[in-house]
């Protein structure tokens, strides 16, 4: 039995795998941007517990921190929360991710939600001071951030998983993709015995594919960190 946290779990892909590790024996503590959207009891008897916040405000994914940090060391956590806005994308999907991994006490494994629109990324990091990055951006850094961790800290899992265009409230009732194959591969990266300490990988499906080069590039994922660090004010260990 381990303990999860699958950010973004209110509906979707998030919910899913929330849900699959809670049926397959885990204590699992989902974040909600807004706890209205759960439907009461039904939820939260099959979780472990729940931390709301607004991952688009950087006080509020400090506050999301600390009320996970209540629940003790996790043994993975799930960065699903996810947006297209491009107003809101580098901070929900990039900086959320780094921020809550360096205030939190670190997990044995870590996924990163990518996207295959992450190899049209720019390298360009001040987009992320500007507030211009475009989601693309956003998927490359926090696929890049996913290698980093990897590289960084020995005996820590961390992967980044594209989970395919599918039909999500962000993805739309018309995506082709597969809604059930979406969730598992997080899953199982988070909870099976043969997912080991490694240089990171980028998953599609359970199956490895090259990701964009520069996610790879160590210096590249040196400047990421240094940037998150210089807009966050807060250093990863």
């Amino acid at each position: 039995m381990a303990l999860i946290l699958v950010t973004g779990a209110s509906s979707g892909l998030g919910r899913d795998a929330a849900n699959a590790l809670a049926g397959g024996g885990h204590d699992v503590v989902v974040h909600v941007r807004d706890p209205a959207r759960l439907s009461g009891a039904e939820d939260t008897a099959r979780w472990k517990g729940v931390v709301a916040g607004d991952l688009a405000v950087v006080d509020e994914i400090r506050d999301v921190a600390r009320q996970a940090s209540g629940f003790g060391r996790f043994d993975a956590v799930i960065h699903n929360a996810g947006t297209m806005r491009s107003r809101d994308a580098s901070t929900v999907n990039t900086v959320a991710p780094y921020l809550l991994t360096a205030l939190m006490e670190k997990p044995a494994r870590l996924v990163h939600l990518s996207s295959s629109m992450h190899r049209t990324g720019s390298t360009d990091l001040g987009r992320l001071a500007a507030g211009t990055a475009t989601y693309d951006d956003s998927k490359l850094w926090v696929t890049t951030l996913a290698f980093a961790f990897a590289s960084r800290w020995e005996g820590t899992s961390s992967h980044a998983v594209d989970p395919g265009w599918v039909p999500t409230r962000m993805g739309g009732a018309g995506a082709p993709d597969d809604l059930t194959a979406g969730h598992r591969t997080q899953v199982w990266l988070a909870t099976h015995h043969a997912v080991t300490p490694s240089t990171g990988g980028y998953w599609y499906h359970r199956q490895t594919q090259t990701p964009h080069p520069a996610a790879r590039d160590e210096k590249f994922q040196a400047r990421l960190l240094q940037a998150l660090e210089s807009h966050t004010g807060v250093p990863l260990d």
